[in-house]
């Protein structure tokens, strides 16, 4: 008679068989794809608390088991500020999942929370300030994020409708202020609603945002309050009814960009126009 499983090795099976579809491949496809992890890497997978991060966290942690190409992992926490209880249900999430994280101190949610304006904008932007510096102060070479299929598209609509520009979020990019230092996203092909049903599947409870602005959307009549990415949300789901492929067409659409029907477009923070080479085609 064989050993009895433990709680997060079941979890681990969920991943590379039930699921193996739906998370574990689309995970693969964008490793290799975007080239994600090289041998010698040294990441930091920042842990949030929820689904995402946790998730993308046993991913990281079977492709080390099983990847011929040699890398290490550190699990940082970055404490924003959370309450007792949210602290409290990561390092019980960690040890369930047998994650063996390092837990970071800020006050970002204070300072976050004291702005009136762009709130999210400015605690997101403090955030990955920290996760860089403790992912320097670690020797990682890389920084990985819990972004997945849904926040691409959702950003790309979301630039467009609200911010005037056509911009997406690359599966990967340089730092621009930590010299050496990577951003990754290792489930950006994995879909939202196959997060969900792992979760669910495993009758797992992770934190949501735990700031004072998500709360507001919760406890909102609509549950959108003034969050334009939920609104998207709603609005992508709204679309999906008439046109089930409708979120694969704009996450291949950020694949495929015809520049040469583009009135203008930005690289590098400089603006050019479809002017500047006219008459020379």
């Amino acid at each position: 008679m064989g050993r009895k499983l433990e709680q997060y090795e079941f979890i681990e099976r969920s991943i590379i068989k039930k699921f193996r579809k739906v998370i574990w491949n689309p995970f693969i496809i964008a490793i290799k794809k975007y080239r994600l992890v090289n041998a010698g890497d040294k990441i930091a997978v920042c842990i949030s608390g929820g689904k995402d991060s946790m998730l993308m966290a046993k991913l990281l942690q079977e492709l080390k088991k099983y990847s011929e190409v040699p890398f290490e992992l550190e699990f940082v926490v970055m404490d924003p500020g959370y309450n007792e209880i949210n602290r409290q249900k990561i390092e019980s999430n960690a040890a369930l999942l047998n994650i063996p994280i390092k837990i970071f101190e800020t006050d970002i949610f204070d300072v976050a929370n004291k702005t009136v304006k762009s709130p999210c904008y400015l605690c997101a932007r403090m955030r990955r300030g920290h996760l860089y510096k403790i992912a320097k102060d670690l020797g990682c070479n890389k920084i990985a994020l819990g972004h997945h299929f849904d926040d691409v598209i959702e950003t790309t609509l979301i630039g467009m409708f609200y911010g005037s520009q056509l911009q997406s979020m690359p599966p990967k990019l340089h730092s621009t202020n930590f010299e050496g230092m990577e951003l990754i996203r290792p489930l950006y092909c994995v879909h939202e609603s196959a997060i969900i049903s792992w979760q669910k599947y495993n009758q797992l409870e992770f934190i949501q945002c735990a700031c004072r602005f998500t709360e507001n959307i919760s406890n909102s009549d609509n549950k959108i309050g003034s969050s334009k990415r939920q609104e998207i949300k709603e609005l992508i789901k709204t679309l999906k009814k008439t046109n089930p492929n409708v979120d694969k067409n704009i996450f291949n659409s950020i694949h495929s960009v015809c520049l040469d029907t583009m009135v203008g477009y930005k690289s590098k923070g400089v603006e050019h126009s479809f002017l500047d080479d006219y008459d020379e085609k």
